[in-house]
């Protein structure tokens, strides 16, 4: 009974991130205006970048590849999110719910390791800038940009074909905003504890990984700057390096606050805001950042509009 159970499972339905009908409205517009920031901020960060020569080096060739990150992942959870508030009843099918849980898999999984990526890319250019050009050349960056891309798949196709191989044969309401992981695995009257066991070994793994990778940087870095005779250059060392952190330390923060918490910690109920916030929330402020304080992106801005306006 449970196979058959199993087998006409077709549409799964998200509660949503309200159930209120007065607060639909006010939320739809908020986050329409979100996600039009998230589009237009995230493709203007990446046209910038390709089309200002003074910004093809391996800093900016990774911050455009975070914003595609940024955007994709956003892309595949906002507007869902946005006709789903519009909506009364909220069904997602099982191979786009499959489809979505694997892309914010895989584009989480990308930004952890682009951002650990960033951090040893600023540790070769402060630490030994005459060999910059050298340790991160065009080679060494697609060699890099394969390789994260490449774990970010195998890792986001890991953890959706074990989650959605389980037999979903009781409720079908996700009570979520999009398809998350925890809110998926407990619609399943199967055994989760190797799903569990999964994502806390491969995602921890990349995790763990990133993060020493990002601290173990910066402590070179430190050592580097402080190295430097003169305050003007300790300085400017620090400020390329102060926007990266904060992305870092936003984003991390908000992945272990939510993944790697004891069970008994999780309330769905209370939870769905922090989803909000690393699915929405950081691809919309990540372009700010880098881009307020950044001297390189703000000259090339005005380059643009110097362009345009000639």
């Amino acid at each position: 009974m449970e196979m058959e159970n199993c087998s006409l499972l077709s549409d799964f339905f998200l509660l949503g991130i309200s159930s209120n009908p007065d607060m639909k409205g006010v939320l739809f517009l908020v986050f329409l205006i979100v996600y039009i920031i998230i589009l237009l901020s995230n493709v203007g960060m990446i046209i910038l970048i390709r089309m200002d020569s003074q910004l093809h080096t391996p800093m900016y060739f990774f911050l455009s590849n975070l914003a595609f990150s940024d955007l994709s992942y956003s892309t595949a959870v906002g507007p869902k999110m946005l006709l789903d508030l519009l909506a009364e009843n909220n069904p997602i099918s099982f191979v786009a719910c499959f489809l979505q849980f694997l892309l914010v898999c895989i584009f989480i999984d990308i930004e952890c390791m682009l951002l650990a990526v960033m951090a040893f890319d600023r540790y070769k250019a402060i630490s030994n800038p005459l060999m910059y050009a050298v340790d991160m050349s065009s080679s060494v960056c697609y060699q890099f940009l394969t390789g994260i891309y490449l774990l970010g798949t195998i890792d986001g196709l890991i953890h959706t074909s074990l989650t959605f191989s389980l037999c979903f044969c009781g409720s079908t309401y996700i009570n979520q905003f999009f398809c998350d992981f925890p809110a998926v695995l407990l619609l399943s009257c199967s055994d989760t504890q190797v799903n569990e066991l999964v994502l806390f070994t491969l995602f921890g793994f990349i995790e763990l990984s990133t993060i020493s990778g990002v601290l173990i940087s910066y402590c070179y870095i430190i050592s580097s700057v402080l190295k430097i005779s003169s305050a003007g250059g300790r300085s400017k060392a620090f400020s390329t390096c102060a926007s990266h952190l904060t992305a870092v330390g936003i984003f991390q923060g908000t992945i272990l606050f939510m993944y790697f918490r004891p069970s008994s910690a999780y309330s769905l109920d209370q939870d769905k805001m922090t989803p909000v916030f690393y699915l929405l929330i950081i691809p919309t402020i990540n372009p700010l950042i880098y881009s307020l304080r950044n001297k390189d992106v703000k000259e090339a801005l005005v380059r643009l509009r110097n362009k345009m306006w000639f």
